[in-house]
């Protein structure tokens, strides 16, 4: 028999083959040159490296209520291991509050008013600002809706200093953050702890309270999805229904914004998304331009419900708002979700751009469930050094 092809031939055609044969998972690692797995694990700030004893530290502290005016919240009253490092509630309830979650309700006679925003999950904050390459600078990363705090370290200090998350009445802004240190040097164990964790003269100082709050944030990683080990070479972590998603989520826009590992460019955008009823005062987001920054897309399952003012309780109402890009509709679902001090043509571009959500929801929302990770830490101290109920009065 004559051989049609010589071994020259047979080369290219075997390369021509196997490029022609590759698996989805490197076709979409070529094509979504948007979005990637999550690193493996986080980059520290050069002035604060993780060591075993400031997570520790950062642990108890961010359990003990000692750091509010009243001592009776803590930053794990509204994100919590339950709720994905989150809250499922629309607006949070700091100061003066009792329960946890949707049980939480205000204790009779406060004068203090609900939290101005919906609670973001901290899981994964440790990546905030990393971009589509990975390259992230973890001292100016982006943090809050309207990005008032750059890196953990100085977003971690914030909550304390504002009346309606930890301050309460009791103290001014002014005042707060030393009267917190004060009460720190005032227990030895916690002496002892800062001491261990960072050493010199008087390790109890604001400076050191912010980093082993960072410290112990940055632990909170859940980055093993389906998505991150479909990214990264394993086939079937994604269904086909979700490979779908994916697409669909790129096709009609989505990935404009919630780009990169992280499902965020980190960016300000007017969505033009309505006020929660509960505040009295509009939510003018960053310096009164109505833009809030863009959140993470990570774990959804859990921080229902969404976006800034937490008006929009699930991701078929998200994914509706999206649809009808900034406008009202009458009586059926949706209304009252746009901000009617927000004029049409004030809203972004890419908002304005979108396609059609609608035709593809059920596959967005499958993609969307892809980027769910159970595996975090959700240990709870058994106590706190304060002697206080850790979260505060959240029974």
């Amino acid at each position: 028999m004559k051989r049609l092809f010589s071994s020259a031939v047979l080369i290219p055609i075997a390369a021509v083959l196997s490029a022609y044969l590759l698996t989805d998972t490197l076709r979409a690692q070529r094509n979504s040159t948007s979005l990637s797995a999550l690193p493996l694990a986080a980059a520290d700030p050069a002035d604060n490296p993780t060591t075993p004893e400031k997570v520790e530290l950062g642990r108890l502290l961010f359990w003990d209520p000692i750091l509010s005016g009243n001592r009776d919240v803590a930053c794990s009253t509204c994100h919590h291991p339950d709720f994905g490092y989150a809250e499922n509630i629309d607006i949070s309830i700091g100061v003066d509050g009792v329960g946890l979650g949707r049980a939480r309700r205000f204790a009779p006679a406060t004068t203090i008013p609900f939290v101005q925003r919906n609670s973001q999950t901290i899981l994964n904050t440790a990546f905030n600002g990393i971009d589509a390459e990975g390259h992230q600078d973890s001292v100016t990363a982006p943090m809050f809706w309207d990005l008032r705090a750059s890196g953990l370290e100085e977003q971690a200090i914030l909550p304390i200093m504002t009346l309606e998350e930890m301050r309460g009445h009791g103290y001014s802004e002014q005042e707060i953050v030393p009267e917190v240190v004060r009460r720190l040097e005032s227990i030895a164990e916690y002496r002892e702890l800062f001491a261990a964790a960072f050493g010199g003269v008087e390790p109890v100082n604001d400076e050191n309270l912010g980093k082993a709050l960072a410290a112990f944030q940055r632990t909170l990683i859940a980055n093993n999805s389906p998505f991150d080990r479909y990214m990264r070479g394993d086939t079937s972590a994604l269904t086909q229904l979700q490979r779908r998603g994916m697409r669909e989520f790129e096709r009609v826009g989505c990935v404009n914004c919630h780009s990169g590992p992280m499902f965020s460019d980190f960016k300000l955008h007017v969505l033009g998304v309505g006020d929660n009823a509960k505040r009295s005062d509009p939510d003018v987001g960053f310096e009164g331009t109505n833009a809030f920054r863009t959140p993470s897309l990570r774990n959804l399952a859990y921080t229902a419900p969404y976006m800034h003012s937490g008006i929009l309780t699930d991701l078929d109402d998200v994914l509706d708002f999206y649809d009808r890009g900034g406008r009202r509709r009458g009586r059926g679902r949706g209304n009252g979700s746009v901000n009617v001090n927000v004029d049409r043509d004030e809203l972004d571009p890419l908002f304005r751009r979108l396609g059609d959500v609608d035709d593809s929801e059920r596959e967005i929302i499958a993609f969307l469930g892809a980027l769910n990770d159970d595996d975090f830490d959700r240990r709870v101290p058994d106590s706190v050094p304060s002697g206080l109920n850790p979260g505060g009065r959240i029974d």
